[in-house]
């Protein structure tokens, strides 16, 4: 859908890491706020400089209080392939649009920012006094400006064939920077209590806005973790070594509602819709075992069977059959319009896209690719329900051969070690030699 030409058009900054999830995050977050990507803001891919078209700049300041993905935004004034078009394109820019910013009473100061190429001091000032054509009128203040302007310059992704002159060359004005300050702050280094599957700091806020997930949402995570502790010594958990300690520690604990321990094959759950997003990383059997509870006529035949009172020994839970009830349990609890977010482990070699987990109540949203190594990597799935559940018998078919030709994920755990097999066993003949 096309947007409307009165929009005004911004640049982003993009961080350059995760390269696949900046996008998804973007248009989850002008989704939440009230914008819109067009097709044609679709095409940037590796490029740090992106330029949209949002409605205001409320919603433009809305996404950078959420973003980790981009680094600033600024309202566009100009942009050209060379110096004389950026400056032909700023004198078409609106002076209407200017006259706010650059009075007499108001304060300044213009900043350069290059990518993949560093200027000395000397052209960057030539490069701020090539712009005296614009209507300044206030005075520049490097310390404290009421508005600052940035030229950035792009001179391509390539460190070891930099461009004498840039690719693209923009102004605009600065309007707010992104969150990935947060990224640190929340390091998991840093956290009091982890476990062995601790999410990176930075990919978690990635997911809860693939999520959407906005104040006073609902959001659960059924694969929450094991709860051992795992810093190196540490054979056993501290009595403040749990969730809701985290939480205290950076100052969220009003945000804690509960924590149960369940078997998530299991419905535990009453009928009905509980949850505005479900964000999790399920389980791949590497260094966490995907286990169930079973009942005695499921214990394999030759295995002893426990006396009746006893619980018997796990079983074996695939991760086809975790999909499976994974993405069963987030078409019943999840009310319409809400997301589930996870991660799907694969193995590259025989990765298709037709093996991504599907239910007919949900819709895919996006899938993003986080290589762990040359040969396996894991996909941040985000999906959002559309339809209405209605019994879980209605989708027991889902679970036959034809709807699960991701069924090859059940031996993802041998693959993997497989590969570190070799891997090793390359390296010690490479040393041998």
């Amino acid at each position: 859908m096309a947007l409307s030409c009165s929009l005004n058009r911004y640049l982003l900054l993009m961080a350059q890491e995760h390269l696949e999830f900046r996008l998804p995050e973007i248009k989850s977050l002008l989704s939440l706020f009230g914008g819109q990507f067009t097709s044609n803001q679709e095409t940037y891919g590796k490029s740090p400089f992106w330029i949209l078209s949002i409605p205001s700049e409320d919603i433009a300041r809305n996404l950078m209080k959420r973003t980790v993905c981009a680094k600033s935004i600024f309202e566009l004034w100009g942009h050209g392939k060379s110096p004389e078009e950026l400056y032909s394109s700023l004198k078409n820019y609106p002076a209407e649009k200017m006259v706010p910013f650059l009075h007499s009473d108001s304060t300044y100061k213009i900043k350069i920012h290059t990518f993949n190429k560093t200027l000395s001091q000397e052209e960057k000032v030539k490069r701020i006094d090539a712009l005296e054509f614009l209507p300044f009128e206030g005075k520049v203040n490097l310390k404290k400006p009421q508005h600052i302007f940035s030229i950035l310059e792009d001179y391509g992704l390539d460190p070891n064939c930099i461009p004498e002159n840039p690719h693209n060359i923009y102004f605009g004005r600065w309007i707010a920077d992104g969150q990935r300050e947060l990224i640190e702050s929340y390091s998991v280094k840093k956290r009091h209590f982890i476990g062995n599957t601790s999410m990176d700091a930075g990919l978690s806020f990635i997911m809860a806005n693939h999520g959407k997930v906005k104040e006073n949402d609902i959001v659960f995570d059924p694969f929450v973790g094991t709860g051992k502790a795992s810093r190196k010594n540490q054979k056993w958990r501290g009595p403040d070594e749990n969730i809701r300690a985290n939480l205290r520690q950076y100052g969220l604990e009003k945000y804690y509602l509960d924590v149960l321990v369940s078997d998530a094959s299991k419905p535990s759950w009453r009928k009905g819709t509980y949850f505005d997003a479900i964000i999790t990383d399920p389980p791949y059997g590497i260094r966490e075992s995907t286990r169930r509870t079973g009942s005695q006529k499921e214990i394999p035949k030759g295995i002893e069977k426990c006396p009746e009172s006893h619980v018997p020994v796990s079983l074996s839970y695939h991760l086809s059959d975790m999909f499976f009830d994974l993405l069963n349990f987030a078409a019943e609890t999840l009310v319409l319009g809400g997301r589930l977010v996870y991660w799907l482990p694969v193995y590259t070699p025989e990765y298709t896209e037709e093996m991504v987990p599907w239910h007919p109540c949900l819709q895919l949203i996006s899938n993003c690719e986080q290589k762990l190594s040359s040969h396996t990597s894991r996909r941040l799935i985000t999906m959002e329900k559309v339809k209405t559940f209605e019994n879980r018998d209605q989708y027991s078919h889902l679970l036959s051969d034809h709807f699960l030709p991701y069924q090859g994920h059940n031996s993802f755990r041998e693959k993997y070690f497989s590969g570190v097999t070799k891997r090793i066993a390359k390296e010690e003949k490479c040393s041998q030699e």
